[in-house]
């Protein structure tokens, strides 16, 4: 009988772990990602935001944009999410984000990519076999303009 595909599935560990982050070290995220209307739109309708500037191309135009300005949640949301492989996708609790600027506007069509440098990193007292990570993550245009930044902690296990 052949063997199943449950019986022959390993289990690949994803993401990093606690011994491999070193305060000062940059991690520049792959591939980037292209915000396009439907990203925007979805994004800004799930989310009820009402502001014409995300949906609107002739209020947009009115008040001094080219097009379109894509929602700034999306992009933070979409930068975070360029980052979680390499920070902290091999598991524990996302703890927040602060000291986050919106630097640049960005439109329908751009695309984002980040980079994150390790600025903190500590044994939890309270979590038994966690470390508390903080990275400070920016987020860049196609023009490598900063659009946006912020601190993110995470708790990561100290093995994998």
């Amino acid at each position: 009988m052949p063997e199943t595909i449950p019986a022959r599935a390993r289990l690949i560990p994803k993401g990093n772990h606690y011994a491999v982050f070193e305060v000062g070290q940059v991690f520049e995220h792959h591939w980037g990602r292209t915000i396009n209307a439907g990203d925007n739109s979805l994004f800004t309708t799930l989310t009820l935001s009402y502001n014409p500037l995300y949906f609107n191309v002739e209020y947009a135009k009115a008040h001094g944009h080219p097009g379109i300005v894509v929602n700034p949640l999306l992009v933070f949301n979409t930068v975070f999410g360029l980052t979680v492989e390499d920070l902290s996708e091999g598991g524990g609790p996302f703890l927040g984000v602060d000291a986050m600027t919106h630097h640049r506007v960005v439109y329908e069509g751009d695309t984002v990519s980040a980079r994150s440098t390790v600025k903190d990193k500590r044994i939890s007292e309270k979590m038994k076999g966690f470390g508390i990570v903080t990275w400070h993550t920016e987020g860049f245009n196609q023009r490598n303009e900063l659009v946006i930044d912020f601190h993110r902690t995470n708790l990561v296990r100290i093995r994998t």
